[in-house]
């Protein structure tokens, strides 16, 4: 079973489109938040765009016409006994830093995610405030998108590809180093390797954001690194990680340096460390 990536991802901006739109008309009201099972905060905004999303993905056919399963964080559900035997599957978080929204700063996302045998072929984030978009793919590179306004049903994936920057870490000559943190969560791990990181690179700088938004932001080259000592599900992870691989960075578990797997029994993640290539962390 075979997947063109390059066909799925103007059906995957879109439907990501889509379900930003839903999610702004949600952010501009006087919206409720509810509390899910593990006490994070839900509201109508993660509803919508999840139904939005699902019903794009839901008819997403492979070479030999099966449809595509999807796990969301909306729709955790699924049981392991079902989901081991998928060889493809869509990883969805249909609205990452719920409590940015809440908070009302802007910095969440919504994340589409294509995995193939437990690693992440092809990333979307789209940030709905800024109408920004990161995507990537398997043998296809990894791209930003400012201005999806230019987005339309039968845009060509050489027109999307015009209108949008490459990312490649490789290309970039940043002078500082620069250490990205999360803007609502923070643990004492973090203080001590932006200490290590001192030590090996002098002043560093620190940056905070929000959502996936920072592994993206890594990609982009704006920040060399990005250390996770805290807890993340796949659904928070997958699409970044697509998008800092095929830009050639890394994501890695903290403790074996692996890339992080999807897919597990148990969907939680281990901590990680995101970084561009040539990054020293030992």
């Amino acid at each position: 079973m075979e997947i063109q990536y390059e066909k799925l991802i103007l059906t995957t901006l879109l439907a990501a489109k889509r379900a930003g739109e839903a999610i702004l008309d949600v952010y501009g009201s006087d919206f409720a938040v509810e509390q899910k099972d593990d006490k994070s905060p839900l509201t109508l905004a993660d509803k919508k765009s999840h139904e939005i999303i699902m019903a794009v993905l839901e008819q997403t056919k492979t070479v030999d016409d099966r449809t595509v399963p999807v796990l969301s964080e909306e729709g955790r559900g699924i049981t392991f006994d079902e989901r081991k035997e998928w060889d493809y599957f869509w990883l969805v978080d249909p609205l990452d830093g719920t409590k940015e929204f809440v908070k009302r700063n802007g910095e969440f996302t919504v994340n589409i995610a294509l995995i193939r045998k437990h690693s992440p072929v092809l990333g979307i984030v789209y940030i709905p405030v800024k109408d920004v978009f990161y995507f990537a793919a398997e043998n296809f590179g990894t791209y930003k998108l400012e201005n999806s306004e230019s987005l339309f049903d039968n845009l060509s994936i050489n027109e999307l590809l015009d209108k949008s920057q490459r990312l490649l870490l490789a290309n970039n000559n940043k002078s500082s180093f620069t250490v990205i943190g999360s803007r609502s969560h923070t643990s004492e791990e973090f203080t001590e390797f932006v200490k290590l990181l001192n030590k090996k690179y002098g002043e560093v700088e620190f940056i905070t954001s929000g959502s996936s938004l920072k592994l993206c932001l890594v990609a982009e080259g704006i920040a060399d690194v990005y250390p996770r000592f805290g807890p993340t599900m796949e659904w928070d992870t997958a699409a970044g990680q697509a998008i800092v691989e095929h830009a050639e960075g890394k994501v890695m578990d903290i403790h074996t340096r692996e890339p992080l797997r999807y897919n597990k029994e148990n969907l939680l993640n281990p901590f990680f460390i995101v970084s561009r290539e040539g990054v020293c962390l030992d």
